[in-house]
């Protein structure tokens, strides 16, 4: 196709092609599309995984960037698709569905990756299932348990929300051009309710900052890289139950919900 159309994968925006059918098949079952439910995929590129969306019978809306494959896309006419000119990691998810609720789908460029999530943490009330393919490590990283040094910042900020599975594998030979690293499948599931308590979410998100601030040094003292929270960490690690000479990497979610809780 991309000789067909005398186009060349744009290295400096991260693409790389994901063709492999049963791969393909997998991801789209992955995101349990039902009939007429609102989807939007992320940087569709050619249209492969696209079509596999379609077959479920959602409403895709298909959000790119690059001109070309805009171009490449519309002249495939594929019924039923709405096809959009955007920025993926500065998207309106709901208002750009013209819906309440709308899955996400997409094979992300690795440097997107980190944005784009952030975006589905922000407008998690509008967004009950995601489905990414990612750089594996990230993935491995964002479905750690606490107490190894993957565990991190966004690890303990999505699983607040979501569940957070690894459902598939890909290979780094299945891309056209192949990347130098595996990617895997990254699957999020809304909870029906946060998985830990909290007063304020934003709030929750800066306790987790700050404590990850300085990974070498004990909570007590990562905790005050963010001056604005707390004047005295003591009583507040005290009333939430959490011993302060411990690291970040080895809080759960709910003991950082405990301390936000237990925040003045």
């Amino acid at each position: 196709m991309l000789r067909r159309l005398k186009l060349e994968p744009k290295h400096s925006w991260g693409q790389n092609f994901l063709s492999d059918e049963v791969i393909l098949e997998q991801i789209a079952e992955e995101a349990l599309l039902r009939k007429d439910e609102p989807c939007i995929e992320l940087g569709p590129g050619l249209g492969h995984l696209t079509r596999f969306l379609l077959e479920t019978g959602a409403k895709v809306t298909a959000v790119e960037r690059d001109r070309d494959m805009v171009r490449a896309l519309a002249a495939q006419k594929l019924e039923g698709l709405t096809l959009v000119e955007g920025n993926a990691a500065e998207l309106d998810f709901a208002k750009t569905a013209g819906a309440d609720q709308v899955v996400v789908v997409g094979n992300l460029p690795y440097h997107l990756s980190s944005p784009i999530l952030f975006e589905v943490l922000d407008q998690a009330n509008h967004v009950p299932r995601a489905v990414f393919t990612l750089q594996k490590e990230v993935v491995d990283r964002l479905a750690a348990k606490p107490g190894g040094r993957e565990y991190g910042i966004l690890t303990v900020m999505l699983g607040l929300r979501y569940q957070i599975e690894c459902p598939l594998q890909v290979p780094a030979h299945l891309f056209h051009p192949p990347p130098k690293v595996d990617s895997a499948v990254l699957k999020l599931t809304r909870w029906p309710k946060p998985a830990a308590e909290v007063k304020d979410e934003l709030r929750f998100r800066r306790v987790v900052k700050a404590g990850f601030a300085q990974r070498r040094k004990t909570l007590s003292n990562s905790l005050k890289s963010d001056k604005t929270l707390c004047d005295d960490w003591v009583p507040v690690l005290t009333a939430a139950g959490v011993d302060g000479s411990r690291r970040a990497e080895t809080l759960s979610i709910a003991e950082f919900a405990a301390i936000e809780r237990a925040l003045p």
